[in-house]
Parts: structure tokens; C-alpha cells; sequence
């Protein structure tokens, strides 16, 4: 398959209501029309979103929506979320007799069109078992990005599109990425330039009884986000939701066996070589002893022999930390590639790189990747919930 790829000018579309569309650019306007016709002949195509490029075809079609695990071999039990471009929309794929609590219209005012997901009760007379992989609850979000909601709009239908890469490799934040990857796989990638947030969106679940918001996947929505939304349209006399995260603040075994959202269960986002996440913040658990920095990284050169020649070592780091000001060891059979993820007061930028970063230094073909650990605060909660999950191993660093 020859693959099409159109630039697509985000800053030519608009929106003059909920679900009017106008697009200036014919150039722009017409790989829209090429895509959407794609999707309503059940093809899967690549389109950017505000947080990663997402794989897209008809959601409620199950033939069109079986494409999207062939494509990116991805395994029949990990459920996808669908993407709309209006309330109308998502109000077309609810069951009749539910009502969206009170929490999700806080956040829905909030943060849609945005970087968030919301479980829903699913009707499986409306959404395909495919999509949800057999779960009663479906994840939806309405996505920021023009290109996307014009996407979905001119298409008329609901997306489901997860991340534009192989199962189980990092998400692409560039079209470039997809290309390197998925190559010849789909039949158009609409380029709409790097992605904005570079993580997937939060997901959560309200739909409990008990009055909490259960983070099942951080994102592009920070917990503290959250938390300010709901405490903000909390009226006199409400109880505001408790937010919880999974594996910080519960843990459920049911839920990790049969997930009801992406990123729960296998392995994600790992380049082709071997990455180790760095512990230079928190305290080693007991019985698990640190190693000096500069002795870990000098440490590495025995590697050499392992790879037998030049050992490339790639290195994503805070630019202001004490990793990221440390002299490297130097070798003539070591070779260093740095990717700085940005200054840790904002981590904010190193979630828009940490995906990039780890593209960009296994296209540079390096041996193993070393990530540096950030604090688990607004961004930094999601951005160390992919390297842990990225990472086969775990190293505690002293300095």
C-alpha cells in the first residue's frame, strides 16, 4: 500500500459553533475529504490529536474497527477509545436512560474539547464488543486538535483511534514517527505538525456510587487539574469527589486483568533497545541499595565488550538537575546521545518530549536508553506512570 502523507494546516480551521466547520486552506480542505472518504470506506487513516497521533476507523463498524488491531498487531483484549467532535455525538452512543453525572459535566465544561477521557456505561446495540473488548463501559473524549474534531466532523461518525505506532512501542508525537513505523500500513497520515500535550489523555472513571473519581491512566490532565475543576463548580452544600489514582492511592486486580481503558495491562511504550529509568529522587525500597551516579555511568563502559564495538548510549535529562549538569565519562569506544527533556519547574515540556526523546534516540541507533526520574507532580505523574512501563529496569542513583 502507498501511503499518502497530506500536510494539514490546523491554524486554518475553525469551528463558528459546537459542529459547524469552516477550513480555509483548499489545500488542507481536501486531504480532510481524502481521509474522511477513506474512513467511510472502512480503511483505518493517521491524524494528529493535541496529545499523540491516533490510529482512526468507524468505531461502531466492527469491520472498520478490526483494522485498527491488524494494523498495529495489537492484542483483541485492550479496549480503544472513541473520539467525538460534538455532545451530540456523544449523546448518539449513550444508552437512553443515562444521565451524565453531575462530576463528568464539571469536567466535560472544563477540559472537552481536551486531553480527556470519560468511562461511559456502553450499549452493546450501539457500540461493538470489538471496541470495548467485551467491557460494559466504553472510554470517550472529545479532542481539542482542529484537525481531529474537523476529522470527525466531516466524517459525520465517531473515531476510535488509539495511539499511530506498533503495539507496545512509544506513541508518536510526529507524523515522521508514524511513518518510520507504520510505513506502507494505512493509506493516509494527515501531518498536522508535533503534538501539543506528547502524552494520551487521562482517563477516569465516575461512575461509581461512592463518590470518588478513579484515575485509571494520568495524561494530559493532571490529577491537580482535576481536583481544582471539581472543587471550583462544587456548589454549597455538594460533597466534591475524591480523586483517586490507580496504584498510587488503590489497586484493583480484577480491573488490571480485564482493563476497561488502554495502557493497563501489557507493556507500552518501549523502543527497540533496552531502557533503564534512572531513580535519582526517590529513596530506594528496602533492601535495594543505590549506586553513586558516577559510578553507575562509568560502570556501563563494560558493556562494550557485550556489544563489540562503540557503545551509543542515549540519555533523556532535566536540563537543571544534577544528572543533567554531570560530566559524562568519556571513551573512545563510548559514545553519548543527550535528549534534554526540558527544566524540572515544568514538566509540562518533558511530557511533550518524553515520546520524541525515545523515538529519536533509537532512530539514532543507539545500544540502551537511560530516562532520569521526575517528580511525580501535575505532568510528572504521567510522564513517570510511561517511563516505568517503557523501562525493563529500575536504577537508584546517589549523587
Amino acid at each position: 500500500m502507498s501511503t499518502q502523507v497530506l500536510r494539514s494546516d490546523p491554524a486554518s480551521i475553525s469551528f463558528s459553533s459546537s459542529s459547524h466547520l469552516e477550513v480555509s486552506s483548499p489545500q488542507t480542505r481536501h486531504a480532510l475529504e481524502i481521509a474522511a472518504r477513506h474512513l467511510t470506506e472502512l480503511h483505518p487513516v493517521v491524524f494528529p490529536t493535541e496529545t499523540v497521533y491516533g490510529l482512526g476507523a468507524l468505531a461502531l463498524n466492527p469491520s472498520a474497527a478490526s483494522q485498527i488491531f491488524s494494523v498495529k498487531g495489537r492484542p483483541p483484549d485492550n479496549p480503544l477509545i472513541v473520539h467525538v467532535s460534538s455532545h451530540d455525538m456523544l449523546r448518539s452512543m449513550l444508552p437512553s436512560n443515562f444521565t451524565i453525572p453531575k462530576s463528568y459535566r464539571a469536567l466535560m465544561k472544563h477540559f472537552w474539547p481536551g486531553p480527556l477521557t470519560l468511562l461511559f456505561p456502553s450499549d452493546p446495540s450501539i457500540v461493538p464488543s470489538i471496541i470495548t473488548a467485551g467491557q460494559s463501559t466504553v472510554g470517550i473524549r472529545m479532542p481539542s486538535h482542529p484537525v481531529a474534531r474537523a476529522l470527525i466532523t466531516l466524517t459525520n461518525a465517531p473515531i476510535a483511534a488509539p495511539s499511530a505506532n506498533s503495539s507496545g512501542k512509544p506513541s508518536p508525537t510526529a507524523a515522521e514517527h508514524v511513518v518510520r513505523d507504520l510505513g506502507d500500513k494505512v493509506p493516509v497520515i494527515l501531518d498536522g505538525g508535533p503534538c501539543g500535550v506528547g502524552l494520551e489523555s487521562t482517563v477516569i472513571d465516575g461512575l461509581s456510587s461512592d463518590n470518588t473519581i478513579r484515575v485509571l491512566r494520568p495524561g494530559g490532565v493532571t490529577v491537580e487539574d482535576i481536583e481544582r475543576a471539581l472543587k471550583e463548580e462544587a456548589e454549597n452544600g455538594d460533597s466534591i469527589p475524591r480523586v483517586l489514582v490507580h496504584r498510587r492511592d488503590f489497586r484493583d486486580a480484577q480491573l488490571e486483568a480485564s482493563p476497561t481503558t488502554p495502557g493497563m495491562k501489557y507493556r507500552h511504550y518501549s523502543p527497540s533497545v533496552p531502557v533503564t529509568l534512572l531513580m535519582t529522587l526517590s529513596s530506594p525500597p528496602e533492601g535495594v541499595s543505590s549506586i553513586n551516579a558516577n559510578s553507575y555511568l562509568s560502570s556501563l563502559q563494560n558493556s562494550i565488550a557485550k556489544v563489540g564495538s562503540t557503545l551509543k548510549i542515549g540519555l533523556l535529562f532535566l536540563s537543571d538537575s544534577r544528572l543533567g549538569r554531570l560530566a559524562l565519562p568519556e571513551s573512545s569506544r563510548l559514545q553519548w546521545h543527550r535528549y534534554d527533556m526540558g527544566p524540572s519547574a515544568d514538566p509540562s515540556v518533558a511530557a511533550r518530549r518524553l515520546f520524541d526523546g525515545l523515538l529519536t534516540l533509537d532512530a539514532e541507533g543507539v545500544d540502551m536508553i537511560l530516562i532520569e526520574e521526575v517528580v511525580e507532580k501535575d505532568e510528572g505523574l504521567a510522564i513517570m506512570n510511561r517511563a516505568q512501563k517503557a523501562a525493563g529496569e529500575l536504577q537508584w542513583i546517589s549523587f
